[in-house]
């Protein structure tokens, strides 16, 4: 087993708010997805026979926000497999690797906050559209510089002992 060192998930998410990112990794930028998800019907099933369970998770699935990505991606094999470990997972007597299985599919998906983070995925808020990548801005001014120990320092002038 591995020891010390990054991992892939290691560390904190990116942050998209952040005022400053200088490293050559943010420079891909975030994706918005388009508020009212993916239009259509669903792609055609790519496992063995679903049950009912994997259907109504598939078709809604495939209505959210990250489809629009799934679809650009050809995920449709890795969506119908997180279906069927998430509805394997939602049995109560469903094993701990299942569940943990379906959390990761959830990351990896971005349909957790943490895996929409990694992804770099934001969802638009609330306006007609489809997927675009925003473009890279610097800030027009820059933000002001906080005063230090030593500005506030005041300066006394020395008065010698008898005066």
């Amino acid at each position: 087993m591995p020891r010390g060192g990054a991992r892939v998930v290691s560390g904190p998410a990116p942050d998209p708010n952040a005022l400053r990112r200088n490293r050559p990794s943010d420079k891909a930028g975030w994706t918005l997805l388009p508020y009212e998800g993916r239009p259509g019907l669903a792609p055609e099933w790519p496992l063995t026979e679903a049950t009912e369970r994997e259907w109504h998770l598939w078709g809604d699935l495939w209505e959210r926000p990250q489809a629009v990505m799934w679809e650009e991606l050809s995920q449709e094999f890795e969506v119908a497999l997180f279906v069927r470990c998430l509805a394997e997972a939602e049995q109560p007597d469903a094993k701990v690797d299942v569940r943990k299985l379906a959390r990761q599919y959830l990351d990896s998906l971005g349909l957790s906050v943490q895996g929409m983070l990694r992804n770099r995925w934001k969802i638009s808020p609330g306006e007609p559209g489809t997927v675009q990548v925003p473009e890279e801005s610097e800030p027009s001014t820059p933000a002001p510089r906080r005063p230090s120990a030593r500005d506030r320092m005041k300066v006394v002038p020395f008065r010698g002992p008898g005066a």
